[in-house]
């Protein structure tokens, strides 16, 4: 059974910071793109960052570029997204996605596997 599994959401005052964690199990993802969306209360699921699997390429959303930097350990499965000068409009549930291939995509139709979410709030 495939499984995405977020971790290190939490509660930080603005120009904080936090690093979520998103361990796969059940099938290597090495070779997959993986990224991170996220969704605020009343709003659509939207784009955050995402990255193929040697990092050769990157992409953020606007919002969050110079602030967010999605790494991943290929030998841990696991992918990370630092996310520092947090701001409250950061606050969101917080997903990880493993895309089916290798290529890298803002969409996410995309993806086939998901995460539970972490809960991200920023207080101002």
């Amino acid at each position: 059974q495939v499984q995405l599994v977020e971790s290190g959401g939490g509660l930080v005052q603005a120009a904080g910071s936090l690093r979520l964690s998103c361990a796969a199990s059940g099938r290597t993802f090495s070779r997959n793109a993986m990224g991170w969306f996220r969704q605020a209360p009343g709003k659509e699921r939207e784009f955050v960052a995402a990255r193929t699997w040697s990092g050769a390429s990157t992409f953020y959303a606007v919002s969050v570029r110079g602030r967010f930097t999605i790494s991943r350990d290929n030998a841990k499965n696991t992918v990370y997204l630092q996310m520092n000068s947090l701001k409250s409009e950061d606050t969101a549930v917080y997903y990880c996605a493993a895309a089916s291939g290798q290529t890298i995509s803002r969409d996410y139709r995309a993806y086939s596997y998901w995460g539970q979410g972490t809960q991200v709030t920023v207080s101002s």
